[in-house]
Parts: C-alpha cells; sequence; structure tokens
C-alpha cells in the first residue's frame, strides 16, 4: 500500500476507515476554544494567534463574563481591552482587531457575526482557516480546517503533498465526506497533538497505523529507529 499510488477513490475509503478510528479514539474531540456563541468564538480566534488555547480559555473565562455584545468591545476605555488580554500576547494589535471586528459586525450585519466564508473572509485577519471553524462550530456548515497539525498529518497519511493550506483543503474536500469536514480536522488536530506529532511521531502508539504510509518512508524509518 505505501509503495502504490493511490486513486482517490482508494484514498476515500481508506478515509472511511481512518475516520471511524480516530472517532473511537478520540471520542470528545471537538473545537479546543471555549465559546458559547459565535462573538465569542471570533474574539477566542483572535487571541489564540501565536497563543496556546489554555492560555486563552483562562482570558475569555472573565473576558466574556465582561465584554457581551459588540458594543461593549467598542466602547471599553483606551487600554482596558488591552489589559483584560494582555497574557495572550501582542495584545495591542489584537484589541484593534477585535474592535475592527466588532465595528463591522454592527456596522454592516446587523451586530450579529456573518455566516457565510465569503463575508468571514472579508472580515480583518480572518482566513479560510479561522472562517470554516467559525462556521462549522456556530452555523453548521462544515468545513476543513487546515491547521498545522492537519497539515502535517494529512501529508503522512497520504491524503496531500502539498504544503499551501487552501490546496490541502480543495484536497481533503475531494476525499472526506462534506458531513465530516469539521469532525476529521478536530480528530487530525487531537491526534496531531498526542500521537502525530511533528518531531517525535508515537508510530508505535497510533491506531490507524497500517493504514499509513508515513512509516513505510526514509523519514518514517528513521524516526523509528
Amino acid at each position: 500500500m505505501a509503495k502504490a499510488k493511490m486513486t482517490q477513490g482508494a484514498n476515500r475509503e481508506r478515509a472511511a476507515q481512518i475516520y471511524e478510528r480516530l472517532a473511537a479514539a478520540y471520542p470528545g474531540a471537538n473545537c479546543t476554544l471555549d465559546y458559547a456563541n459565535a462573538l465569542e468564538l471570533r474574539v477566542a480566534t483572535i487571541l489564540a494567534a501565536q497563543c496556546t488555547d489554555d492560555r486563552v480559555n483562562t482570558v475569555t473565562k472573565d473576558l466574556f463574563e465582561r465584554y457581551q455584545k459588540p458594543e461593549d468591545y467598542i466602547q471599553a476605555p483606551n487600554g482596558e481591552l488591552e489589559d483584560n488580554i494582555r497574557s495572550c500576547g501582542f495584545y495591542h494589535q489584537k484589541a484593534k482587531t477585535i474592535k475592527s471586528a466588532c465595528t463591522t459586525f454592527i456596522e454592516e450585519y446587523g451586530g450579529q457575526v456573518p455566516g457565510t466564508l465569503e463575508q468571514l473572509v472579508r472580515l480583518d485577519g480572518v482566513g479560510r482557516k479561522t472562517a470554516n471553524v467559525v462556521l462549522g462550530q456556530c452555523f453548521q456548515t462544515p468545513g476543513v480546517i487546515v491547521d498545522t497539525h492537519c497539515r502535517r498529518v494529512s501529508q503522512r497519511l497520504g491524503f496531500t503533498k502539498h504544503d499551501d493550506p487552501q490546496k490541502i483543503e480543495q484536497e481533503l474536500m475531494k476525499i472526506w465526506p462534506r458531513e465530516t469536514w469539521t469532525q476529521y480536522s478536530h480528530f487530525l488536530l487531537h491526534h496531531g497533538r498526542r500521537i502525530c506529532k511533528a518531531r517525535g511521531p508515537a508510530c508505535s502508539r497510533c491506531v490507524v497505523y497500517d493504514l499509513c504510509p508515513f512509516p513505510h518512508t526514509a523519514q518514517g524509518k528513521k524516526i523509528a529507529e
């Protein structure tokens, strides 16, 4: 299997098997940011840039009690919002981005977070990854979320050879059933963090070892040694 070039149909069948095994291994896999609505999730994704989700969740626990509407962020006194998000890093720019987003929500969308990919990617600081997170979690619109874990694990599984996130997204959309896009992305994130790590993948403990080409590659064999 590892040496043969797989057809798209074969990849779909293998992807379905991998999905079932990852679902059994990570039954609670979901978005790792805490939120109660689309506004909170958008704010959390802004804070998560170059910051751990655990730190963001610690900060937003109090932040979301203090600021509950777009107007609350916009009307916050100068420096107050920055102080409240300081520990997430890059707090000056992140505060500006939050206020900019909230201004757009009010001026263009009646105070709501928009619910289409086209609308979301027009917002300040929103790429396809963030847009797909918001769509999948808050609008029940499936989307492939290509973060660093999704990219790495998808490459090792032989689903893509690309490095460009948008090309990876397009390839995975052809292989994964549409209804699984969001959940499959969460599975790969959890698997990438726990087992298929960047420097030291634990292939011997991997539930999809026999379905993965990576252990049979030169790089995989070297790591196994």
